[in-house]
């Protein structure tokens, strides 16, 4: 038998499944290294649950590209902890990819307020993670909690996400209280706003006040699309124009509260559990945001929930700039002081949530968030496109740089083989990808 390059891609999602394809298609042989159960990251996970077609839909590519002959699944098993990076590059590999994904939430800059996470405090992440699973019988995570007056800090699309979690399960819950089964998933599907109407009922008769999002800026400048760097003035302002159309009839069909200009500066709270947030004025003076001294005021609320952002999850042993890995080559993403060790997609950008997710070069289009702010489209699918064919643009380069080196001897390739089936069986993985998901695989709800 002669040689063969033998690539670790860490993470199996959009990115990690596409990497591994693209290996696979060139003759590599590839082991995913997945930290959970299932492969599907924020597909499964970040995705609110009403996107249950599109779901099914990215799950489907997933397992057809994760079920090459060439590509293999190591389950249930996190690289840089066990094994260590140190320990795996000793074993001789082609490459080890890096598509992990960025599911560490930025901290909230607020003095204290982690030690309330869980007791009326969330980050996005576990917070969509708990909404998407607590309805499964098997579920074993924290409770969801939803409160009325929550406050929700961000101002992204993933913000929105959260917003409208927030106030579809209150008004659902609200309903169903006074006798009026609409459902959760039709509720969604009509907008608030025009199920309370056809029931002549406003939040006020369901005792709702609605949540509130805070935001530090206005809302033409929320992060909600891009604008081409060489826009001129005019299309900017459109944009800018367009932009608060679009979040006015969000909001109308949803029915919260928006604070713009207004940022969190302290905690607020009652020995073990968060009641509030002190939030003070912004001003944007010559490109720059202040904090408006002497502009504080206190907003009492029993939910808080940060939604300012995904970073990549450190990995002992990957040298970081900032919140980010550190690349030294942007086309193939190479890691700096590693050699053959790359990364790509949000490992690269830092950018965890999936509505902000690019390839290189490109921005998510005007065009995709009228569809998610108007409802009617999800407005992920052309995310998730393009995250999969800008994976697919950098592992061509990478598979350029593979390329130039040997390949492993027989030898070397059956030693790291056992390597990574010593993995499969700690974790008692059968072998089979499609023998594996049909025990792991959960069902929609």
């Amino acid at each position: 038998m002669t040689g063969q390059h033998v690539v670790m891609i860490v993470g199996g999602a959009v990115a990690g499944s596409e990497a591994a394809f693209q290996l696979a298609q060139r003759g590599v042989l590839c082991f995913v290294v997945e930290q959970n159960e299932r492969p599907y990251g924020k597909v499964e996970d970040g995705l609110p649950r009403w996107h249950d077609k599109l779901r099914l839909q990215e799950e489907k590519k997933i397992d057809e590209k994760l079920s090459h002959p060439l590509v293999h699944l190591v389950p249930r098993t996190r690289l840089g902890t066990d094994p260590a990076l140190e320990e795996v590059l000793g074993w001789g590999l082609s490459a080890i990819v890096f598509a992990n994904g960025a599911w560490r939430d930025r901290p909230l800059p607020i003095p204290g307020i982690d030690r309330f996470i869980g007791r009326g405090f969330w980050y996005q992440n576990s917070f969509v993670n708990a909404f998407n699973h607590y309805p499964e019988p098997e579920y074993s995570g924290p409770p969801l909690e939803i409160a009325d007056n929550a406050l929700v800090i961000g101002g992204g699309l993933a913000s929105l996400d959260i917003v409208k979690i927030l106030m579809l399960e209150s008004v659902d819950r609200a309903l169903d209280a006074r006798g009026e089964r609409i459902g959760f998933y039709p509720l969604e599907h009509e907008g608030i706003s025009k199920v309370l109407a056809r029931l002549g009922l406003s939040l006020q008769d369901l005792g709702l006040k609605g949540c509130t999002l805070v935001y530090r800026r206005s809302i033409e400048d929320m992060p909600l699309a891009e604008v081409d760097a060489d826009a001129t003035p005019e299309q900017v302002a459109q944009a800018r124009k367009t932009r608060r159309k679009l979040f006015q009839n969000f909001l109308q069909k949803y029915l919260f509260q928006f604070r713009e200009y207004s940022t969190p500066v302290a905690c607020l709270d009652a020995g073990d559990r968060i009641v509030g947030l002190r939030v003070a004025g912004t001003e944007a003076r010559n490109g720059r945001l202040i904090t408006l001294p002497g502009s504080e005021m206190d907003f009492s609320s029993e939910l808080v929930i940060s939604s300012i952002g995904s970073i990549p999850e450190p990995v002992p042993g990957i040298p970081m700039d900032g919140e980010v890995y550190r690349i030294k080559d942007d086309l193939t993403g190479e890691v700096a002081g590693l050699e053959r060790v790359f990364a790509v997609g949000n490992a690269v950008t830092g950018r965890g949530n999936i509505l902000s997710s690019r390839r290189h070069g490109r921005v998510v289009s005007q065009h995709m968030l009228e569809n998610y702010l108007a409802g009617t489209a999800s407005g992920y699918e052309e995310v998730l496109e393009n995250a999969a064919s800008g994976a697919a643009v950098q592992v061509n380069a990478v598979a350029r740089r593979i390329a130039e080196q040997a390949p492993l001897s027989p030898e070397g390739r059956a030693a790291v083989i056992r390597r990574f089936q010593a993995l499969q069986e700690r974790v008692g993985y059968p072998g089979d990808y499609a023998r594996w998901m049909e025990r792991v695989r959960l069902p929609l709800v």
